[in-house]
Order: C-alpha cells, then sequence, then structure tokens
C-alpha cells in the first residue's frame, strides 16, 4: 500500500492512499486544481481516482470536492447525515452511504468514530491484505475502545494540532480556545503522543503529525512533544514527519 499526504491543516486537508490499481483519497479540503497538481506529481493521473471517503463537511475536508467531481465522476463515501449537510453546496450523483465498515475494492475500510463540532465526523482504517493505515484528524478525544482496532498499524496519520501554551496565550478569543481544547475538539501535541504510545507496535514504520496549527503549533514543538510522550510512556519510536499545508508529504510504501 502507499499513501501520500497531499496537504493538511486548516485551509485543507487531502490523503492520497493506493493499492494495487485502486487508487482512492480520504477529503478533498483543498482546491481541486492543487490536488490534481499534487497527485501528477507523484505520477497520478486524477481520472484514476477511485473514490473519495469522506470524514466530516467542514470545508477545509470538502472544498475542492464540487470541482473534482463535475471533472472526474469519483465516488462519493459518506454518512447520510454528511449528505444531508452537503445537499445546498454539492450535488452527488455517484455516492455510497457509510453505514459502518465497508470495502473498495482490496481494501477494508474500519470506521472509528470521532468526536468534532459538527453532526457526524469519522476517522478511518484502511487495510489490505498485508498492510495498514491509521487516518485521524479532528477530533477531542480517541475513545478508548478503539484501542483495539487501532493498534499495531504500519502508518499512523494522526492529528497533532496544536500546542496548550501557545493557544492560551495565542490570539484566538477565548471561547475558541475552550472549543479547540474541549472534547469536540482537536488533538494537542501531547494527547497525540499519549494515544500513539497506547497504538505503536512492532508492525509501525511511519508516523505522520498532520492538522498542524499554523498559529498554535510548530514542527518542532510537535515533534519535540510527541517524542516526550512516547518516551515518558516508554515507547521507543523516531520516525515520526510532519505533513504541511503548502506542500505533500513524500509517497510512503508499505
Amino acid at each position: 500500500m502507499k499513501c501520500c499526504v497531499l496537504a493538511s491543516g486548516s485551509k485543507g486537508n487531502c490523503t492520497y492512499i493506493e493499492y494495487n490499481n485502486t487508487k482512492i483519497l480520504i477529503d478533498l479540503g483543498t482546491t481541486s486544481l492543487y490536488a490534481e497538481k499534487k497527485l501528477k506529481d507523484i505520477d497520478v493521473d486524477p481520472k484514476d481516482i477511485k473514490a473519495i471517503i469522506i470524514t466530516h463537511t467542514h470545508v477545509d475536508h470538502i472544498n475542492g470536492l464540487k470541482v473534482f467531481i463535475k471533472k472526474y465522476n469519483p465516488k462519493i463515501y459518506l454518512s447520510e447525515i454528511m449528505h444531508k449537510e452537503l445537499k445546498n453546496d454539492i450535488i452527488l450523483n455517484n455516492y455510497e452511504y457509510i453505514d459502518g465498515d465497508f470495502t473498495i475494492d482490496d481494501l477494508k475500510i474500519n470506521v472509528i468514530k470521532t468526536s468534532h463540532d459538527t453532526e457526524d465526523s469519522n476517522g478511518y482504517i484502511v487495510e489490505s491484505s498485508d498492510s495498514s493505515i491509521v487516518y485521524i484528524t479532528d477530533t477531542g478525544y480517541i475513545n478508548q475502545k478503539n484501542f483495539k482496532k487501532l493498534i499495531n498499524k504500519n502508518v499512523y496519520i494522526f492529528e497533532s494540532n496544536h500546542d496548550v501554551e501557545m493557544l492560551m496565550n495565542g490570539r484566538y478569543p477565548y471561547n475558541i480556545k475552550q472549543r479547540i481544547l474541549g472534547d469536540k475538539g482537536h488533538l494537542s501535541n501531547k494527547d497525540a503522543g499519549y494515544y500513539l504510545s497506547k497504538l505503536i507496535g512492532d508492525n509501525t514504520k511511519q508516523v505522520i503529525l498532520a492538522h498542524i496549527s499554523h498559529d498554535n503549533n510548530t514542527d518542532e514543538i510537535a515533534l519535540k512533544t510527541v517524542k516526550e510522550e512516547l518516551k515518558t510512556n516508554e515507547i521507543e519510536f523516531d520516525n515520526i514527519i510532519i505533513a504541511h499545508q503548502e506542500f505533500r508529504t513524500d509517497l510512503i510504501e508499505v
């Protein structure tokens, strides 16, 4: 399986996953033009994208969807609640409702319910016969009941949104700070390190820290905090990179 985070942050999120001849996206919150360009950078023709799986309907996860589906018509996987939220803005003709775990060709998609300030939001575990990728962002916490499903996967694309001290001392209004810190907000660097310490296993090859706040975090602080939290929990793991808003990661193969 191959993956590439094309963009990640508050201005647009999009991740590419490939297995055999099946090519999918998780979210399309960048412009369609940006996503097309980044796909071509890794030698993927946008018309070959078979499906787009939606995590939730905030604009930074669906911004480019309308233009992209008009041009290429991939199948959209989303919940019925998400579809109702989209109906005034984006007309879908090729879609399938998410109602529990599902498959796309040889890929099995396990749904992990996340906790965010929207009517419905999901994280996903994408698995083939021999590899696995976890995608979890935009959540205030991860329910412990999901740990068993999430443990010891090959790649974790995982939210590490903010440094709490930077957030609290920053320019955001108090109510926004409380929203970000709350159970329906975003995972902090320390949260990310704690959860990853419970999930990383012998099969884990790569961690990609995602949805880094431009205002309330830095690459250096996120990496340092996550690694310190892992060490505190007696986990030795150094293969951690940062996903960015303006440019893609390398194409990672597991």
